[in-house]
């Protein structure tokens, strides 16, 4: 069935279909086409253009109304299935407790790991279920879910589980982490945790082929780089490809082992130094931001600026959890992008889209607009201009959201 969106006041976000990422100056690239239309064939994109050029035909065409057409916003790192919430700690950081401070007593994770260990399955899924829903219209189309809660092979599983049913019935793009190493689950000694996920959690988690991606909390106080490359050798063992968090919290090696194992993106990074950036240079690993974190946590922001102009690319994501981020809006992510992190608002959409795609994987078919690529985008009420989006922080733009070129509400 072919679709027609017409009256678009601008299209934005058009790329090659084979341009999977953007680096450097390439980021302040937001192509555009002003008054234009856009064609949807059987959920994918078939054509587009100006309305100086004729438009097809189609089965149903659908009035933008002036609003502008952006590709859907790409969630490359997120928590969201959890047990119930942590507003407790959140009082306690404004107490003055760091997250370090909340963590070595026993708070953060832990917490996290007790609720959910005690919290059924079917109430995980409904839980995560609102969460994602809440994204969606919000205008996200891709959602990467990690593990991280369980600290154990049964609750790690079950965690896995919740991810795989989300997949199989949210209509967005989800895919999944294995993070068992998130923390050391209470009842045992760090070598002996490290020994179970490489022996026990990581095999069955790859023989039951719950995750598509493995990560390690790389930092200080939780994993050291020798720890991390043997978890991430395991998981090459069975085909997970590494996603890190790195330099959370210090400079902590991460990025340096992420890259010798060839990870898909080093997330976090508001600890990062011109050399850890400059180990990156030629490399397939995508810096990955959570602004939203720093602004919760009252920490630095990543160093997103220096990146850039240093010739990488970066994406951005919302890290949405119950401790250090609980939102999954990843329009204010790309409003904290601009206004702390220095970047230019064709920066920021573009590090949600195509840059976040890929950091996930999926920018062969998901990010940008491009023939051939997943029909998956909004549609915006008219607004003066796409900087207006990162502008308004906390005014709600979206008018309607398509995933697959059918619309979700």
């Amino acid at each position: 069935m072919l679709t027609l969106i017409n009256n678009i006041s601008t299209l934005a976000g058009i790329t090659r279909h084979d341009e999977l990422r953007l680096q450097g100056g390439s980021m302040r690239e937001l192509r555009r086409i002003d008054d234009a239309w856009l064609l949807i064939d059987n959920g994918r994109i078939a054509g587009f253009g100006s309305k100086d050029e004729p438009q097809p035909q189609a089965d149903v065409v659908i009035d933008a109304r002036g609003g502008c057409v952006l590709p859907s916003w790409c969630d490359p790192h997120t928590h969201i299935v959890y047990a119930g919430s942590r507003e407790g700690e959140f009082v306690d950081k404004i107490k003055g407790l760091s997250y370090a401070e909340i963590a070595k007593r026993g708070g953060g994770i832990l917490n996290s790991a007790d609720l959910l260990h005690c919290t059924d399955e079917d109430t995980l899924y409904r839980q995560a279920m609102t969460r994602a829903r809440e994204m969606i219209l919000k205008g996200t189309g891709c959602i990467e879910i990690k593990s991280g809660y369980g600290l154990n092979t049964e609750d790690e599983l079950k965690m896995l589980r919740v991810i795989r049913r989300m997949k199989e019935s949210l209509p967005v793009r989800v895919v999944s982490t294995f993070l068992g190493a998130h923390a050391v689950g209470r009842q045992y000694s760090q070598p002996e945790y490290v020994d179970l996920l490489v022996s026990e959690m990581i095999p069955e988690v790859g023989r039951q082929q719950l995750a598509d991606f493995i990560d390690v909390f790389c930092d200080k106080g939780f994993f050291t780089p020798a720890e991390t490359a043997r978890i991430l050798e395991a998981g090459a063992k069975w085909g997970m490809r590494p996603k890190i968090h790195a330099d959370e919290l210090a400079s902590s090696g991460g990025v340096e082992v992420g890259v010798a194992h060839n990870a898909l993106s080093v997330d976090h990074l508001e600890s990062m130094t011109i050399e850890e950036i400059e180990l990156l240079r030629g490399t397939g690993t995508m810096p990955t931001a959570l602004p939203g974190t720093s602004f919760f946590l009252n920490m630095p922001f990543a160093p997103a600026r220096t990146i850039i102009d240093s010739g990488l690319g970066v994406a951005v994501a919302s890290d949405y959890n119950p401790g250090s981020t609980p939102s999954g809006d990843m329009k204010f992510i790309v409003s904290l992008a601009c206004i702390k992190m220095k970047l230019l608002p064709e920066e920021a959409i573009n590090a949600a889209t195509l840059n976040a795609a890929y950091a996930m994987g999926l920018s062969e078919s998901y990010g940008s607009i491009a023939v051939g690529k997943v029909a998956n985008f909004f549609i915006t009420q008219p607004i003066p201009s796409l900087s207006f989006i990162p502008y308004a922080y906390t005014s709600p733009i979206i008018s309607r959201v398509f995933l697959a070129g059918v619309e979700y509400n």
